[in-house]
């Protein structure tokens, strides 16, 4: 097992303006699970492929355990890798996929067979080893592609968006069962996707990428509390989060009819950058409606109700909750916002909500600069 570090890790291709990642700094402890997210283009499969050795590192260094691999070839790494379309040989059996590195080491034959049953136990592939690829269902050969990872014992797994081609259902199935796999063999593993559901279910920590930048790194837990920035707490949660400009006034920032109150330092942060309005996060989980209405009559008159009208354009019932698609003008514009209600209790299409944040679950950005300003 090892620890990995990016010191600074830099990649510039040929003729770009400028680097895919960008002077990246991260620190993954022995035997950790560590996500990279990011939408597509973000630098987070460049980050992969120099650790593994696929990508030139153009500037900085990266580091397994106490070996500089930075310009070393893949082979000298002592790592894994399980690709987003499974690389198996056609013309081979599952054992012989699931051998083949160790074949190619020169690995007695005895020890190749003992080394892939053990990985087929675990895996639940032991009745098919006998079978090619082809006769196996999509799931089925991503885990014989965590075989052949399993079998080298490599120091670091590397994991680049292996679930993308499997259907929802088996996805959900299968992360699962790739997490629980990587704490019993306590391997420190880097994984790749762009779905961050998948990120926040499976990774010990989370590390989010946008234009080759690291914006935050973090467990998921934390992530979700304490977005570092705008993109983040716009990125991370399904559905997103909801970002409005609001404008600050004394002892808070009004939102709607209400002044929601907001810590003296946000507006003091506020205050040093020359903002006049702030952006507002709140989870679609986090408004409290304080009144429904059958239309939108209510929402003009001179004694509305508190807080911000939402018109509900669509309702998706989930069984247990449902969330609520409208909009609401803010700053005499239309603006779409996200509220989960009680699943036995959903609004009918058309009727308004005047929804309020809940106190203390308020996250605060700098509109100009879109950094954290809540604590």
């Amino acid at each position: 097992m090892a620890t990995v570090t990016y010191e600074k890790a830099t990649r510039i291709y040929p003729g770009a303006d400028k680097p895919a990642v960008d002077q990246l700094d991260i620190a993954i402890e022995d035997g950790e699970f560590l996500v990279l997210v990011g939408p597509s283009g973000c630098g987070k499969s460049t980050s992969l492929r120099m650790l593994a050795g696929l990508e030139d590192v153009n500037g900085g260094s990266i580091r397994i355990g106490d070996r500089d691999v930075t310009h070393l070839p893949p082979k000298d790494r002592d790592i894994a890798m399980v690709f987003q379309n499974y690389a198996l040989y056609p013309h081979m059996t599952v054992a012989d996929n699931m051998g083949f590195a160790l074949k190619i080491a020169g690995v007695p034959k005895a020890e190749i067979r003992q080394k892939v049953e053990d990985a087929a136990r675990i895996l639940d592939l032991t009745e098919y080893l006998g079978r090619k690829p082809k006769a196996l269902s999509g799931g089925q050969r991503q885990r014989v592609a965590m075989g052949r990872a399993i079998v080298r014992e490599p120091q670091v797994f590397l994991m680049d968006e292996p679930l993308s081609n499997l259907d929802a259902k088996l996805r959900v199935q299968t992360r699962t069962q790739i997490a629980g796999l990587q704490r019993r063999l306590g391997i420190t593993t880097v994984y790749v996707t762009h779905d961050q559901v998948e990120a926040m279910t499976m990774g010990d920590r989370v590390a989010v990428l946008k234009d080759g930048l690291l914006q935050q790194i973090d467990s998921p837990r934390n992530m979700y509390d304490r977005p570092a920035n705008l993109f983040v707490a716009g990125f991370i949660g399904s559905p997103a989060m909801n970002l409005v400009e609001v404008p600050i006034t004394d002892g808070g920032v009004k939102f709607g009819n209400s002044v929601v109150p907001v810590s003296r330092e946000a507006l003091g942060a506020a205050a040093d950058k020359g903002d006049r309005t702030v952006t507002v996060g709140v989870r679609p989980e986090h408004f409290d409606v304080v009144e429904r209405t059958g239309d939108q009559s209510a929402s003009l008159s001179k004694d509305a109700p508190a807080g911000l009208a939402v018109t509900v354009n669509v309702v998706e019932e989930l069984g247990a909750d449902g969330y609520v698609y409208g909009t609401a003008e803010v700053g005499g514009e239309q603006k779409d916002l996200v509220v989960r209600v009680g699943g036995r209790n959903v609004p009918d299409k058309g009727s308004v909500l005047h929804v309020v944040p809940r106190p203390g679950e308020l996250h605060v950005f700098s509109t100009s600069s879109g950094e954290r300003l809540s604590d």
